[in-house]
C-alpha cells in the first residue's frame, strides 16, 4: 500500500485520523494480510466528504486484505466537491456525502448519465469544540450558535454573552464545499450556505484541531470522531435545542439526545455495478457498516436492519444492471 503521507496507514483511527488529516487524496494498492488469490483485479475511486472519509479508508484497507489486487483511490474533496468535480462527471464511482444529494446534484449527474444509488451507513454527532482553557462555557444553546456562525455575526464572546471574555472570537469550520458545512448551516442558521464568511474554512479537519488548541478564544466545529481523536488538544461543548445540555457522544447520537446527530451516506454509481471490484467493494463496505470497523473509527454503526436494507437494495441493483 502507498500513501501520500509515506506512512503505512491502519485501521486504529489515531491512524486513520492523522492520514486523513495530512492529505486530500490517498492511494491504496496491494495492502498487506493474506489473501489477494481470488483473482478479483482492477482499480476504483472514491471522492467526497472529509467526515466518511476515515470510514472509506478503513473500509479499504480491511477489504484489501483479502483482495489485494484491486486498487482504491481516495479523494478528500468534500461532499459537494465531490459530487461536482469526480463523481456526477463520471471520476469517481463511490461518493462520501455528509449530508443528502440535492436536486442540482442529481440533475448534474444525470446530463452526464450517472445515476446515484444512497446508502446510510453511519450516524454522527457534529461537535462543536473550544480551547480547553476555555472554563467560562461548557454549554452553548443553538441561538448562540447561530448568533456566532450567522453572517455578520458576534466578533467578541462578549457580545453572545455579557459575562462572556472581551475578547474576539476565531473560528474554524468547514469549507462550502463541505456537507458538514451545508448540515450546520441549515441547523443551526437556519438555511443551508447561511453562513458567516469571515472565518478559516477547511476541508481539513485536523486544521480546525490545530486552530482551537492554539488559541484560547477559538471555536470550530466537525464530525464525532476528529473530536474523539482529540479529546486531550480541543473541549467539546454540550448543545442546548431547548430541551437541556446534551454532550456529543456515540450513544447520545443513536439515541437522539444529543441534537446535533446526523446520518452519513456513501453514493454509488449505478452503472458501475457492472464491474465487479465495485460490486464486491460495496458489498463488503455494507456488510461492514453495522460493524466495530465502524464505531472504532468514531461514528455511531448502521443498525443490522439499515445494514439489510442497504444490502437488498445494492443486490437489486446489481441484478438490474447485469440483465
Amino acid at each position: 500500500m502507498s500513501d501520500t503521507t509515506g506512512e503505512s496507514s491502519s485501521i486504529s483511527r489515531r491512524k486513520f485520523m492523522a492520514a486523513s488529516g495530512a492529505a486530500t487524496a490517498t492511494a491504496l494498492a496491494g495492502c498487506g494480510g493474506g489473501g489477494g488469490g481470488d483473482g478479483l483485479s482492477g482499480s476504483l475511486t472514491i471522492s467526497g466528504s472529509s467526515t466518511v472519509h476515515p470510514v472509506s479508508a478503513a473500509m479499504a484497507e480491511e477489504f484489501q486484505r483479502e483482495h489485494s489486487g484491486v486498487d482504491i483511490s481516495l479523494n478528500k474533496t468534500g461532499t459537494g466537491g465531490g459530487f461536482s468535480k469526480q463523481f456526477c462527471p463520471g471520476d469517481s464511482v463511490i461518493n462520501g456525502a455528509s449530508r443528502p444529494i440535492t436536486e442540482d446534484e442529481q440533475q448534474t449527474c444525470s446530463e452526464n448519465g450517472v445515476e446515484p444509488l444512497e446508502f446510510q451507513i453511519a450516524k454522527d454527532a457534529v461537535t462543536v469544540v473550544v480551547n480547553p482553557q476555555a472554563d467560562w462555557v461548557d454549554c452553548i444553546t443553538v441561538d448562540e450558535l447561530n448568533q456566532i456562525w450567522q453572517p455578520d455575526g458576534a466578533q467578541r464572546w462578549s457580545d453572545v454573552r455579557d459575562d462572556w471574555p472581551d475578547e474576539e472570537i476565531q473560528l474554524y469550520g468547514a469549507a462550502s464545499t463541505s456537507g458538514t458545512f451545508d448540515w450546520f448551516s441549515e441547523y443551526v442558521n437556519g438555511e443551508s450556505g447561511r453562513h458567516r464568511s469571515d472565518y478559516e474554512a477547511t476541508e481539513n479537519d485536523n486544521r480546525i484541531v490545530q486552530g482551537v488548541e492554539g488559541d484560547e478564544y477559538a471555536m470550530g466545529y466537525f464530525g464525532f470522531s476528529y473530536y474523539a481523536e482529540n479529546q486531550d488538544r480541543v473541549k467539546a461543548l454540550q448543545i442546548d435545542d431547548g430541551s437541556g445540555c446534551a454532550e456529543p457522544s456515540l450513544e447520545n447520537a443513536k439515541d437522539g439526545t444529543y441534537p446535533m446527530a446526523r446520518p452519513l451516506f456513501i453514493y454509488a454509481a449505478k452503472n458501475a455495478l457492472e464491474r465487479e471490484p465495485v460490486s464486491e467493494f460495496l458489498r463488503f463496505y455494507l456488510e461492514q457498516s453495522s460493524s466495530e470497523l465502524v464505531s472504532d473509527i468514531g461514528y455511531v454503526p448502521s443498525s443490522e436492519e439499515q445494514r439489510d436494507e442497504s444490502l437488498d437494495k445494492l443486490e437489486s441493483n446489481i441484478e438490474d444492471v447485469s440483465s
